[in-house]
């Protein structure tokens, strides 16, 4: 099987600026290294028209800002140079920070499983940097290529992208605002689908609700308890084996009855569907794909079987036409048994059992020529999971025509959202994951995809009361809004945490469905202009750097949501840092600490509906609220989409839009209708206004939609003294309302919510749980921007044992911390450790960074008899100090282990070599290291030899562990066992 290749040669030259031509639109220009890399480029995947990329427009302008660029060992580097004081966003799904500055980020779809701040690669690619100026003014950058990338962010002002040869970079912009610039990205990569209404109501999902009994005593629940809900979802244990487009027999024996009765209480139903197909003769889809030749293929051209759920699989060749259709008449098919949506995961494509977690780079796919031809997987792996949703979602579409697909995908590139919702992955029920989720879900609207959110309370382990009421709070204001567990957890219902979580929780919802015209609108503008729907509040006002780092509030339109993400502060007790301009807060009557704090901009008029349990439950003819806030002018402005709510009479004029107008004349305000569009008549329906002055406090009128309604304006003091007494019973409802209270932790039950310890000094930042065996969750390099090191919390990241066998004591015991120096200025900073791990024994651990040598972290591990009885002569059990890390692995194919053993041999130990034992004279001569070649970067560790007999090297899913382990003896007062390493990062080569 021959590969389509890039023709261009690759050439060492110093840095030259880049050809460019304009296209598309007025301010978007591409970019290459020359006119041969530029016909040497493959199509592009992003664009929604391949042509727009191809073919220039007439235009006189030039670009603002010209890349350099340099080809090297066939690698593209490409440069931009902005003013001090430039900040950048975007880069699609990623942890950590809001503003980018500083973070160096990969483009390898990867399954993340409780990702860290700083873990990169996760689950999407999107090689896109959004650059806001220093005046306000805002660029967007797009590398387009589908390849392995890496967006290098880490010096001021500085762009750094780097990618196999050759790829075109396309900038639009620089344009008056972010808005602006993603409006105009939109135009190149597509808008948002537009989402069936029901899609913006709350989601409840679990991995699993085992059978059809227990989703509809899940759906039953939500009805009696009045807790807004619109979609339950069922996880892959729905299936037999795990086969996907299966039902098991048992437990789910008859889906359509199942799919009549969540429809006859008002919820739709979500399935999902992985791309891996069980290898199984007489299993329909198998016999199907392998007849119709669908599979991607080994370099020899027999079909890939890679393991995942089901074991053995085999997975569709998406970038085929024929496949893509194959699949799509599957989901058809599958659609008969009342299947609302698909949710597609483990597409990035996730593969068990190997240590790069996907399949090789050396597959191949029978791409169609307009996305590259045939070519190998590291060509199209960061496509697949968008063409695996493109195929499910025009599966759907043939289904009904009349109603619109639903799809969620784990993995995605840009211009993903043409086809498909997405969620943040595999996170933690942990308040850094809470607060992390706000940016991730502005990151990806930055980046072109506005329906995302996380799931709510976190996947992985179990949230406390407070935890989870304070996430719903925020999470019912974010564009996707699911629950969502990992199996062997505790329950994460609404319900689940107790009565006060469960009033916030419902108190929440509530919000969000009484917002949802408000949503709707903004997604009928998202899914028609490019605008986002959830922004940062810098939005509001580019030029002021004190918004740009804000990451606790967003906005949604002229609506700004301010949240609390600390554990023991209320939304209300922290300063809210506001744009210029008017900016009203309101409530429904449910303020609460664990709430939100809303904002009206003001200038802005936007819709509100009546609380209902369900979207089917709203009708036009129900009483419409207008929320009304004056500029300092005295004007105010507002839109309202309204249709179906499904299928696609909107765009054959089956619509109302209704602009709202209001305006202030000496003491009356008139609120109207300025301008209506579309075929529908407006309804008769009651118009409840409510015009707010500051403080929670609001006057009141109503009226018939469509009249004039006036409101008479009382005195500047009368409205001072309202203003005043709405603010003191807004004060004194908060201090006598406490927060949700947090539940006692049951003995030997492992809460993840708790706060680590932060050790944050020199050149390096980890993150330390004591209550689960004293284990460094993470461990980041702050000068290369490196987590060497994340972790779960019950499982891997930096652990010790205190014997030969695998998480023996010592990993999960709850340690003490003795002694803490990380807030003084000493000689060093350091934090010390213990755990009592059992007949007598403690292991203790020093972690120490040098102050005379911040690039140093030192750890000094002992075993050592506290209590030995005098029948055992002063001896303990046997004991063994074995030092367990778990590091991440971010590029399998470029990271080995190297070191120089005690007879002098050198040795390399690559992925591919499994678990590898070292000892006597082949034990590294004190020093070896993890060495990543793309990073240019190594992880040196150095140790005594005298204290270490063993070295083992262990290469799994994704990480690999690199152990020291001490003599195996007893333990005496006088013969501790001991073990003191140290880590250094340092250049490769």
């Amino acid at each position: 099987m021959t590969v389509s290749g890039d023709n261009s040669e690759t050439i060492g030259i110093a840095p030259t600026e880049m050809i460019f031509e304009p296209i598309l639109e007025h301010g978007v220009f591409r970019f290459d290294c020359s006119v041969e890399h530029r016909k040497a480029a493959f199509p592009s995947v992003s664009f929604k028209n391949i042509k727009d990329r191809e073919v220039p427009v007439v235009s006189h302008n030039v670009p603002a800002y010209t890349p350099t660029c340099v080809c090297l060992e066939e690698k593209q580097v490409v440069t931009f140079e902005f003013s001090p004081g430039t900040s950048f966003y975007g880069t699609g799904e990623v942890g950590g920070e809001l503003e980018r500055t500083g973070k160096r980020v990969f483009t390898w779809n990867t399954d993340a499983w409780g990702y860290g701040p700083g873990t990169t690669p996760l689950y999407q690619s999107h090689p896109w940097v959004l650059v806001v100026l220093p005046t306000g003014e805002t660029l967007g950058v797009l590398a387009d290529t589908t390849k392995k990338c890496e967006i290098d962010l880490r010096k001021e002002g500085i762009i750094g992208i780097t990618a196999p040869t050759s790829y075109p970079i396309i900038t639009f912009g620089p344009f008056s605002s972010p808005t602006a610039v993603l409006e105009s990205l939109s135009h190149a990569i597509g808008t948002v689908f537009m989402p069936p209404k029901w899609a913006l109501g709350y989601h409840q999902c679990r991995f699993s609700y085992m059978s059809e009994k227990r989703v509809a005593e899940i759906a039953q629940t939500f009805r009696d308890k009045k807790i807004p809900a619109d979609v339950i979802w069922m996880d892959i244990d729905y299936m037999d084996g795990f086969r996907c487009f299966t039902f098991d027999k048992e437990r789910f024996p008859d889906p359509s009855a199942l799919a009549n009765y969540l429809h006859n209480n008002g919820f739709k139903a979500v399935w999902m569907l992985d791309p891996g197909i069980k290898k199984e003769e007489g299993y329909s889809v198998y016999d199907s794909g392998s007849k119709d030749d669908v599979w991607i293929k080994q370099a020899d051209g027999k079909p890939f079987i890679g393991e995942v759920w089901p074991g053995p699989c085999v997975f569709p060749d998406y970038t085929n036409s024929k496949t893509r259709s194959w699949w799509a008449i599957i989901v058809k098919d599958f659609i008969s048994n009342g299947v609302d949506g698909i949710w597609n995961d483990m597409n990035e494509p996730a593969v068990f059992n190997t240590v790069t977690k996907t399949m090789p780079e050396n597959n191949i796919h029978c791409g169609d020529d307009e996305l590259g031809g045939v070519q190998n997987h590291s060509h199209y792996h960061n496509v697949y999971g968008t063409l695996m949703a493109r195929s499910t979602y025009e599966g759907i579409e043939r289904a009904d025509k009349n109603k619109r697909p639903f799809v969620l995908t784990r993995a995605g590139f840009i211009g993903s959202q043409r086809y498909a919702a997405t969620w943040t992955g595999d996170n933690l029920s942990t308040w850094e994951h809470l607060h992390m989720s706000i940016s991730m879900v502005l990151q990806l609207g930055l980046s072109g995809q506005p329906l995302s959110g996380p799931d709510i309370g976190g996947f992985g382990g179990n949230a406390t009361p407070r935890l989870f009421g304070r996430w719903m709070g925020v999470g019912a204001m974010f564009p996707f809004c699911r629950g969502h567990s990992e199996v062997a957890t505790d329950d994460h219902e609404p319900w689940s945490f107790g009565e006060e979580c469960e009033e916030v929780c419902r108190a929440a919802l509530k919000r969000r469905y009484q917002l949802l015209p408000h949503f709707y609108t903004l997604f009928y503008i998202a899914h028609t202009t490019g605008a986002p729907v959830a922004a940062p509040i810098f939005f509001a006002d580019p030029k002021d750097s004190r918004l740009r780092t804000v990451e606790n509030a967003f906005l949604l339109g002229p609506l700004l949501i301010y949240a609390s993400t600390l554990n023991n502060q209320g939304s209300h007790e922290f300063h809210h840092i506001l744009p210029k301009g008017t900016w009203l807060r309101f409530d429904f009557e449910d303020s609460h600490p664990d709430l939100p704090t809303l904002y009206l901009r003001g200038g802005s008029i936007i819709s509100v509906a009546p609380p209902h349990l369900h979207v089917g439950e709203f009708t036009m003819s129900d009483d419409l609220t207008l929320l009304v806030s004056l500029d300092e002018n005295g004007k105010a402005e507002g839109l309202l989409f309204e249709d179906d709510g499904d299928g696609y009479g909107y765009t054959e004029g089956r619509f109302l839009i209704t602009n709202y107008i209001a305006e202030k004349h000496s003491s009356i305000v008139t609120v109207k209708v300025s301008i209506s569009d579309g075929d529908w008549q407006r309804p008769k329906r009651r118009v409840h206004v409510q015009l707010l002055l500051g403080g929670g406090a609001m006057l009141d009128a109503w009226g018939m939609d469509g009249e004039t309604i006036q409101i008479m304006m009382p005195s500047e003091s009368e409205v001072s003294e309202l203003i005043t007494t709405s603010n003191e019973r807004f004060k004194l409802h908060m201090e006598n309302t406490k927060l949700i209270p947090e539940k006692e932790m049951l003995p030997g039950q492992k809460e993840l919510s708790r706060l680590p310890v932060e050790l944050n000094s020199g050149n390096w930042k980890l993150n330390i749980i004591p209550w689960i065996g004293g284990r460094i969750l993470s461990m980041s390099h702050v000068p290369s921007g490196v987590q060497w090191l994340h972790s779960r919390i019950d499982i891997n990241g930096y652990e010790e044992y205190s014997s030969t066998e695998y998480r023996s004591s010592g990993c999960t015991e709850e340690y003490n911390i003795i002694e803490t120096d990380v807030e003084h200025a000493r000689e060093e900073e350091s934090l010390i450790l213990e755990g009592d791990v059992g007949g007598g024994l403690v292991l203790q651990r020093k972690i120490t960074i040098p102050n005379d040598n911040p690039n140093i972290l030192r750890i000094a591990s002992i075993i050592e008899a506290r209590s030995i009885g005098a029948g055992s002569g002063g001896f303990s059990r046997l004991a063994c100090l074995r030092v367990h890390p778990t590091f991440t692995i971010f590029h399998p194919t470029k990271t080995f282990v190297s070191f120089s053993s005690i007879d002098g041999t050198n040795h390399e130990v690559w992925p591919d070599s499994g678990e590898k034992l070292y000892e006597g004279n082949n034990l590294p001569h004190g020093e070896w290291m993890l060495v990543d070649k793309s990073l240019n970067l190594r992880l040196v560790n150095r140790f005594d030899v005298s204290q270490v007999v063993k070295c083992i090297v262990n290469w799994d899913c994704g990480t690999v562990n690199m152990e020291l382990w001490s003599e195996d003896r007893p333990v005496s007062k006088e013969l501790p066992l001991e073990i003191e390493h140290e880590y250094e990062v340092t250049s490769f080569p």
